[in-house]
């Protein structure tokens, strides 16, 4: 890396369009666009916007989108984008009707739904996809109830625009009465080929990167910290060959983020009477983008995560990764608007929406927030204090050649490890983290000490407890890995192609701990069964069928393995799945 390397050139029109800072343009269906700037209530768009029932019938084609002065090719479900909000029953039994429209084939997964294997939607491993012209049909009980959502698994088809949520309604009374219920849908849309996209990352991994270190930033730190030390750091991240704003592998540059398919211009806008309580079920439906949410006036008290109740948390701000899904309350008391922000993690640009009274009301759009550097923990975790420890800024320059595997935060007599960690020579690992972080109340890079209450997995503790209250008898540890330069992800070094699937016994209760080598964060999914996060004392906090680890982090999570079959496992991050960063779990 070039310490004194400046950004690439931008289209500044179109950086101003893509983050909402100018005219943008509304979704459009079959072809017909309307014009740019025009307000677009979501009934308008074509198709119902909401589906509700036991037996559905979904369409799965192409449509002319213009989110930027550009058309574009959008992947969509019965013509929208997103796709319809299918409302189901907790306990009935469901049917789907999947066609074909598109040239190539494609698939739908359900996030978070627990069925069948041979429903689950994943080509290859599942099944083997919706051919062109042809019908799948996906049916199975359902188990559970709460805010998940459904995307593509097959190719760069969840990028372009097929993807939807899923609101399941539970058999018992809700837990939280509410006047009104919204959908929030966060997506990252690109007028780009998504292929063209990974293969320029594959080029230049840091192409997208806007806040590259630049030589006005030098000066700057210069006079702030001397010519010495503002010297010394660049020294330091060109030896590591380490970028300090890898927040986001891509970035407003190419991505315009949108809120239930609208622009930051087109703002979206739910209604709502003073004093009513709304419930806002936030889902990050994004490829490649983590959000920071925040509704300025109002707080947010978080009663569900990943479709499971949890202890109400009133906070002013939460992250939230790639495919989670976040249930809020909000109660807003004033006849005013309010807006709904959520900033990507690198600060290169937002989505937005309102809250008002009245459609065409709005409220003042916060400033992006200043760019963010990592942290020392962000790169050697929880490193003691000495010559390699965060105390010594200098020792960061030989992470990257240290020996040695992460530790373990609880190791117990009674745990078999199920595997070694990747080999330091692998050409797929650049870094390795001996001494991983293990709390979970640290909210994130750019959210630490904001002045705002934020929320961090520590505050979340699922209603009733785990479902299974039995102790892991073996557990397997699996590092997350990457090479930055050649833009390979991948676990224990070893990319999807070249690994051998992990092997779970029908009905064992075991412990996954995940050891992030990378400075990324990493939503990881296993599909199929719930993952129970723990605490580093391994008591049960929450469960999730998402969970983000942070960079150096080391997490562990307690799965039982009662749905026998063949299930994906992977990094929710499209391109870092795409690089390798996927697993197959054969249940068995």
């Amino acid at each position: 890396m070039n310490p004194f390397r400046l950004p690439p050139a931008a289209d500044m029109s179109r950086r101003r369009f893509v983050q909402g800072m100018a005219i943008g343009g509304a979704a459009a269906a079959f072809g017909m666009l309307r014009p740019a700037g025009a307000f677009v209530p979501q009934q308008d768009l074509f198709g119902a916007s909401v589906l509700s029932g036991t037996d559905f019938a979904l369409e799965i084609g192409q449509a002319t989108v213009n989110y930027t002065g550009r058309r574009s090719l959008a992947t969509t479900v019965n013509g929208r984008l997103p796709g319809p909000t299918l409302r189901w029953k907790e306990g009935s039994h469901v049917r789907l009707s999947v066609t074909n429209r598109l040239r190539v084939p494609t698939s739908i997964h359900w996030h978070g739904i627990v069925l069948p294997f041979q429903m689950d939607g994943v080509p290859g491993i599942s099944f083997g996809g919706i051919a062109p012209g042809e019908t799948f049909v996906y049916q199975f009980q359902l188990r559970q109830a709460g805010t998940y959502w459904y995307h593509a698994h097959s190719g760069y088809q969840e990028q372009t625009g097929l993807f939807g949520a899923l609101i399941i309604e539970p058999i018992q009374p809700d837990l939280h009465a509410v006047a009104r219920d919204y959908v929030v849908m966060l997506n990252d849309w690109s007028d780009d080929d998504p292929a063209h996209i990974f293969a320029r990352l594959k080029q230049q991994s840091d192409y997208y990167d806007t806040h590259l270190p630049t030589v006005s930033d030098f000066m700057r730190d210069a006079r702030r910290e001397g010519l010495r030390e503002a010297f010394a750091m660049r020294k330091m991240w060109n030896a590591m060959r380490m970028n300090p704003t890898d927040l986001s592998d891509v970035s407003a540059y190419t991505y315009t983020y949108l809120l239930n398919g609208h622009t930051p211009a087109g703002n979206w806008t739910g209604l709502f009477r003073p004093g009513e309580r709304i419930r806002l079920r936030f889902i990050n439906g994004s490829a490649m983008t983590l959000f920071d949410v925040r509704i300025p006036g109002l707080k947010m008290t978080i009663v569900s995560a990943d479709g499971q109740d949890v202890e109400p948390v009133q906070v002013d701000e939460f992250r939230i990764a790639n495919a989670e899904t976040y249930d809020v309350l909000v109660e807003p008391q004033e006849e005013r608007a309010y807006t709904v922000f959520a900033q990507s993690i690198d600060r290169s640009g937002y989505a937005r929406g309102t809250l008002a009274p009245r459609y065409g009301m709005e409220a003042d759009v916060p400033v992006l927030e200043p760019r963010i550097w990592l942290g020392a923990q962000d790169m050697m975790g929880a490193m003691p204090p000495g010559p390699h420890g965060a105390q010594d800024m200098q020792g960061m320059e030989s992470m990257r050649d240290m020996p040695g595997m992460a530790m373990r935060s609880m190791p117990a007599s009674d745990i078999k490890p199920a595997n070694s960690p990747p080999p330091a020579t692998a050409p797929g690992v650049d870094m390795r983290v001996t001494h991983p972080r293990t709390n979970l109340d640290d909210p994130g890079a750019g959210l630490r000490d904001n002045g705002r209450r934020v929320l961090a997995y520590a505050d979340l503790r699922t209603l009733g407890g785990s479902l299974d209250a039995r102790e892991p008898q073996r557990e397997i540890t699996l590092h997350l890995t990457g090479n930055m330069e050649r833009y390979m992800w991948s676990f224990d070094g070893v990319k999807f192609s070249e690994a051998s699937p992990i092997r779970f016994n029908t009905g064992e209760r075991l412990r996954i701990v995940l050891v992030n080598d990378t400075m990324m964060n990493h939503p990881i999914h296993l599909h199929g069964m719930w993952s129970e996060l723990e605490d580093a004392q391994g008591q049960f906090q929450v469960r999730k069928h998402t969970i983000n680890v942070q960079p150096a982090q080391q997490l562990r999570y307690a799965v039982s393995a009662d749905n026998p079959g063949r299930w994906a496992y992977h990094c929710h991050m499209l391109f870092h799945m795409q690089a390798g960063m996927f697993r197959e779990v054969v249940v068995a």
